[in-house]
């Protein structure tokens, strides 16, 4: 489906589904170099199971058009007025990584409009070694190469994911190869990467929150490890932390435990 977003068109998935404002809401943003694609699995069952679907692809990234977000910041106000142009009062959001980052803003800016929040893979600060942020901007195909040996702990996804002799690394590979080329005016590899180093209003932005949080947390995580997500976790007013068997994509490494996490968080608070 196309939203029409501060004057671009924005693409969200449904799930298959039309929307029903009998219904509630969930978002689910993405990290750096993914699209609405990440979350199939969960997206498919909550718009299957009584909810309306927005896994969103940010702007300049695949499917919505638009420059990207320079800014975390920037692209939490994207998330709100895109709840505007969906006609969506209230809304759960789910986030990934840097989409987690824009979640947790998102929720700060609209206390009153968010109900639930979920941040997967997060951490903040969520700082960006030099070494990638570098080859994210001169080299991004030995850059991609990087991020994918640090974001898996699977070569090969259990049978509820993409089936079996499915290729993790080899597939998210191609995936971010996929981004990155969709948008030939701006890197957005480099771009989002910026953006996570320089958000600093996490903590602010934590206590600003008046919705319950859930941390879901991979075990072998290598880009947002475990202690910084719970750093973090403390600081909320009503926190739920589950840690998985997974790395940074967990939900591909993890993607029923990740489902059933964020079924019994958004029904237990609903």
């Amino acid at each position: 489906m196309q939203y029409l977003v501060n004057g671009h068109s924005t693409y969200c998935y449904t799930g298959g589904k039309d929307f029903d404002a009998a219904k509630p809401a969930v978002v689910f943003v993405h990290g750096v170099l993914n699209d609405h694609s990440v979350w199939i699995l969960q997206s498919r069952w909550f718009a299957n199971h009584g909810w309306n679907v927005l896994a969103v692809d940010l702007p300049g990234h695949c499917k919505s058009a638009g420059p990207p977000p320079a800014s975390v910041e920037e692209a939490a106000q994207f998330v709100i007025a895109l709840l505007d142009a969906a006609g969506v009062e209230k809304a759960a959001l789910v986030g990934h990584s840097f989409g987690s980052l824009i979640a947790l803003e998102a929720a700060a800016r609209a206390p009153e409009r968010i109900t639930h929040l979920a941040l997967v893979g997060t951490a903040c600060p969520m700082t960006v070694s030099p070494a990638l942020l570098d080859g994210a901007l001169n080299d991004p195909q030995r850059a991609i190469t990087m991020v994918n040996n640090f974001s898996h702990s699977l070569l090969a996804p259990p049978p509820s994911s993409l089936g079996p002799g499915t290729w993790l690394y080899g597939g998210s590979r191609a995936l971010m190869r996929r981004v990155l080329a969709s948008n030939r005016d701006a890197n957005v590899f480099h771009i989002g990467f910026k953006a996570c180093n320089d958000y600093a209003n996490g903590e602010a932005a934590i206590a600003a929150v008046q919705c319950p949080v859930l941390f879901l947390i991979g075990d072998a995580d290598q880009m947002t490890p475990p202690r910084a997500s719970r750093a973090l976790s403390v600081k909320a007013r009503r926190a739920q932390v589950i840690t998985v068997k997974a790395g940074h994509q967990l939900m591909a490494e993890a993607p029923d435990e990740v489902l059933f996490a964020l079924r019994d968080f958004l029904s237990a608070a609903r």
